[in-house]
């Protein structure tokens, strides 16, 4: 058996508690910081926007430090006792400057586990189906970890869900040891194997480039097109709001199976292949929502939406790693895309809402968009060398 197919017990346990940490901390974060320190609608969206800034930068510092020592464990290690501390901080704090400085300092660079995780995946050989299903459990987690943590609040109180998220962290710590105690062991017989034979064929730093700003507005689109379906459900179907938390469950459902088959696929075709048959169904998804008129019409397009975020989320973050040398970067920069991608998809629901068609103009903007980030990964493959 191989080293990685030593490891398959603890790395999907790693995948799943680190999907599981932020999967209960950020949803909760702002009914914690409303519950605990009093703050208002305002004071929520600036502590956010510090925080998020403050993983941005986290997420290409620790990253390229890992690169640097070629060593990715200790520094996710960290980043679970970092995340141990913050739960205790935000436990017992008594106001929210304090609760901010804690979210700033220890918040941030926690957030950078997962990219660690997968980083370190790409240094010790894991293949791109490996990648791709170690995501597909995060993603699992992601659709367990938001209901969960309602659960924990409704039964336990709000202080409830940062006891959770420390006892997960804690299972964090505990599992990262253990991969390291199996690092060392393996190291002692053979010498660790690095990511240098593997990869994709080199892509030129112009077709680099193209790839990162092609991410930013594919997870534009897709951060645009789930901040407003509950208003396009409501507003323009003229449906209850429960269908708006329908079409999304059923996408994120949907979007583990797509997962699993594409880590299959992705032994068979090439990453920029299956991104860009990705990018294709993106558009007919969001062209379909443009026009879509029903309850039935609006769920069954979520098998669309799964499948083209799935290749988003699992393809791009193995094509990230293929044409980027460095394993930490390449996560990193691959997260990084989301954030901005958030912070692009606000002009997008602002200007697509004004067109006639309502809310659902911001979908038509979303196809548009979609087909300029599948011209830029075309422009980028021609950059890949033979």
């Amino acid at each position: 058996m191989s080293r990685w197919g030593r490891k398959r017990l603890l790395v999907p346990s790693a995948a799943l508690l680190w999907g599981l940490q932020f999967a209960f901390l950020n949803p909760a974060l702002a009914l914690v910081l409303v519950a605990l320190f009093d703050a208002t609608p305002t004071e929520v969206g600036w502590v956010l926007a510090i925080y998020n800034a403050s993983g941005f930068i986290a997420s290409l510092v620790l990253p390229a430090y890992a690169d640097r020592k070629a060593d990715y464990l200790r520094p996710m290690l960290v980043c679970a006792l970092l995340t141990l501390a913050l739960a205790a901080v935000l436990a017992s704090a008594t106001s929210l400057p304090v609760a901010v400085i804690g979210l700033v300092v220890l918040g941030g660079p926690a957030g950078v586990g997962s990219s660690l995780l997968f980083a370190h995946l790409k240094h010790s050989g894991a293949s791109p189906s490996d990648v791709v299903n170690t995501r597909a459990i995060v993603s699992f987690a992601w659709v367990a970890g938001p209901p969960l943590a309602t659960l924990i609040i409704g039964a336990f109180g709000n202080r409830a869900i940062l006891v959770a998220i420390a006892a997960v962290a804690a299972l964090n710590v505990a599992t990262t040891a253990a991969m390291l105690t199996q690092r060392r062991a393996a190291a002692a017989g053979a010498s660790e194997p690095t990511d240098e034979a593997a990869g994709g064929p080199p892509v030129a730093r112009t077709g680099v480039a193209l790839i990162v700003a092609a991410f930013v507005v594919l997870q534009a689109t897709n951060n645009a097109a789930v901040s407003i379906m509950a208003l396009f459900v409501t507003h323009d179907l003229e449906l209850g709001v429960v269908w708006a938390g329908v079409a999304l469950g059923v996408a994120a459902g949907l979007e583990i199976p797509a997962l699993l088959l594409i880590g299959r696929l992705n032994r068979r075709f090439s990453s920029l292949g299956l991104i860009a048959s990705g990018c294709v169904v993106g558009i007919v998804y969001y062209a379909a929502m443009a026009v879509v008129s029903g309850p039935l019409a609006l769920v069954a397009a979520q098998a669309l939406n799964a499948w083209f975020f799935a290749v988003v989320a699992g393809v791009g973050l193995t094509l990230f790693q293929a044409v980027i040398p460095r394993p930490g970067l390449a996560s990193g920069l691959y997260v990084n895309t989301r954030r901005l991608g958030a912070i692009v998809s606000g002009p997008i629901i602002a200007l697509g809402s004004l067109t006639s068609l309502g809310y659902g103009g911001v979908f038509a903007a979303c196809a548009v968009l979609t087909g300029v980030a599948l011209a830029g990964i075309g422009l980028a493959a021609r950059s890949t060398s033979p």
